[in-house]
C-alpha cells in the first residue's frame, strides 16, 4: 500500500475567517469550504473583483471556496432600491385601483338639461316645550336624544298651589249651590205670599161690592198683593244670580284645572328631544322653555338656486338627497316651497363669487312616512346635495335613481 501522503496544516493566511463582509451573503453562501489538500492542489487565481458587474456575480462561488471576499456596497445598494422600486409599483397600483373604485361608484356624472343641484343640510322642526305659568319644575321625564311619541309627558310642574286653588274653587261652588237651593225656597215661599195676597184681594173686592167692608180695606188689600208680586219678582232675580254664581264657581275650577293639566308637559308631536333646558327644581317664568325637540315628521333639505333655475322650478316638483355621510342611498323628496324674493347666497354654500349672486330660497321635503319608517337614523344638521327637477320632461339619471336605507 502506498503510504498516505502527508497532509502539511495550512497556514493562518491560507485557511479564511468569517468577516463582517460577509453578513450581507445568505447562510447558503457561507456554506463549509472543501477539505484543504484540494485547496492546496488548486492553484492560485488572481481573486481580486473585475470592474465587470458581470464579474460580481462570481462573488457566491467565491465565498463558497472560502476564499475572503467583501460583497461591494454597490450591490446592496442596488437590491435596496429594487425593494423600494417594488413597494412604490405595489402602493401606486392600490391607489390607482382606490381611484377606480371611487370613480366608479361616487362620482357625479354630468346631470341633464333639466336637473339642477345646490347643496345643502338636512333641516328639522324645531319645537320648545315651555311651561304655560310661572313654577318650580317637579320632574323632567326625558334625556337628551330619546325618542317620544306624540302626547308623551316629558316633564312635570308642581301644582301643590294650584291644587289647594281647587279645593278652594270647590268650596266655591259648593256655597253657590246652597245659595241657589236658598233661593228657590224664598221663590216658593214669594210665590205662596203672592197667592194668599191675591185670595183676600179677590174676598175683599166681593165684600166691597155688597157693602160689607168699606173701600179702605179694599186699597189694604189691593196694596199688599202688589207688594207679594214684586217680592216674588226679586226672589227669581236672587235665583238667577245664584245660578250664574254656580256657573263662575264651576268656571274657577275648570279653570285652576286646566292650569294642573297644563303644568303636565307633554309631547306636541313625534320626534326626538334635543335639548333638556331645565331641571327639576328650577323655577322658570311663564314661558320658561323644559325641553327643546325636533319634529321628525318635518325634515326637509334648504337649496338655493339662481333665479333662471329657481324660476322654471313647480311646487310639488321632485327632488332627490344625497347626503355626505351616506353616497351609497338617494332620499325623493317633493318641492314644498319656493321663496318668493331673492337673496345673497348664504356664506357656508357656495365660494366668495357664488355668494355675490342672487339666488331663491328652496325647501326640498322628505315624506314624512319614509321618515317614520327610518326615523331613528334621521339626523338634523347633515351636509348633502338636493337636485331638483325644473323640467318634468327631463328623466332622472340611473346615478339618482332611488335607493332608501333599509327599513
Amino acid at each position: 500500500m502506498c503510504p498516505s501522503p502527508t497532509l502539511r496544516p495550512a497556514s493562518p493566511t491560507a485557511t479564511p475567517q468569517p468577516t463582517a463582509a460577509l453578513e450581507g451573503v445568505s447562510l447558503d453562501q457561507q456554506a463549509d469550504p472543501p477539505d484543504l489538500a484540494t485547496q492546496a492542489d488548486r492553484p492560485k487565481t488572481d481573486l481580486q473583483p473585475a470592474a465587470d458587474p458581470s464579474a460580481m456575480s462570481d462573488s457566491r462561488s467565491l465565498v463558497r471556496a472560502g476564499t475572503p471576499y467583501a460583497v461591494p456596497t454597490t450591490i446592496q445598494h442596488s437590491e435596496r432600491k429594487r425593494g423600494l422600486t417594488r413597494w412604490a409599483l405595489l402602493a401606486a397600483l392600490l391607489i390607482g385601483g382606490l381611484s377606480a373604485y371611487y370613480w366608479k361608484h361616487y362620482s357625479v356624472s354630468p346631470l341633464p338639461a333639466g336637473i339642477a343641484s345646490s347643496n345643502g343640510r338636512l333641516e328639522a322642526t324645531e319645537i320648545d316645550i315651555a311651561t304655560k305659568l310661572p313654577g318650580r319644575i317637579d320632574t323632567v321625564l326625558v334625556q337628551e336624544g330619546d325618542f317620544v311619541e306624540r302626547g308623551q309627558i316629558v316633564a312635570r310642574m308642581d301644582t301643590s298651589v294650584l291644587q289647594a286653588q281647587l279645593r278652594e274653587a270647590r268650596a266655591d261652588a259648593n256655597r253657590a249651590r246652597m245659595a241657589l237651593a236658598t233661593a228657590n225656597a224664598v221663590v216658593e215661599q214669594r210665590r205662596n205670599e203672592l197667592t194668599l195676597a191675591r185670595s183676600i184681594l179677590r174676598r175683599s173686592q166681593q165684600l166691597v161690592d155688597g157693602h160689607f167692608i168699606s173701600v179702605e180695606k179694599l186699597d189694604t188689600d189691593q196694596a199688599q198683593f202688589n207688594v207679594a208680586t214684586a217680592t216674588l219678582t226679586a226672589a227669581v232675580s236672587q235665583v238667577s244670580v245664584a245660578k250664574a254664581a254656580v256657573q263662575a264657581a264651576g268656571a274657577a275650577i275648570e279653570r285652576i284645572q286646566a292650569d294642573i293639566d297644563d303644568s303636565v308637559l307633554r309631547a306636541p308631536t313625534a320626534g326626538r328631544a334635543q335639548y333638556r333646558l331645565a331641571q327639576p327644581g328650577e323655577v322658570l317664568p311663564a314661558g320658561g322653555k323644559v325641553i327643546g325637540m325636533l319634529d321628525l315628521a318635518d325634515v326637509y333639505m334648504t337649496l338655493f338656486l339662481p333665479e333662471d333655475k329657481a324660476g322654471r322650478l313647480a311646487i310639488g316638483s321632485e327632488a332627490r338627497l344625497v347626503f355626505d355621510a351616506a353616497p351609497q342611498y338617494v332620499i325623493p323628496a317633493r318641492v314644498t316651497f319656493v321663496a318668493t324674493e331673492a337673496q345673497f347666497t348664504p356664506k357656508t354654500v357656495e365660494t366668495a363669487t357664488e355668494r355675490q349672486k342672487l339666488v331663491f330660497r328652496i325647501k326640498a321635503q322628505i315624506d314624512p312616512k319614509l321618515l317614520r319608517e327610518h326615523w331613528t337614523q334621521v339626523k338634523a344638521g347633515v351636509p348633502g346635495t338636493g337636485y331638483v327637477r325644473i323640467d318634468s320632461n327631463s328623466a332622472w339619471p340611473p346615478t339618482l335613481a332611488i335607493r332608501v336605507p333599509p327599513s
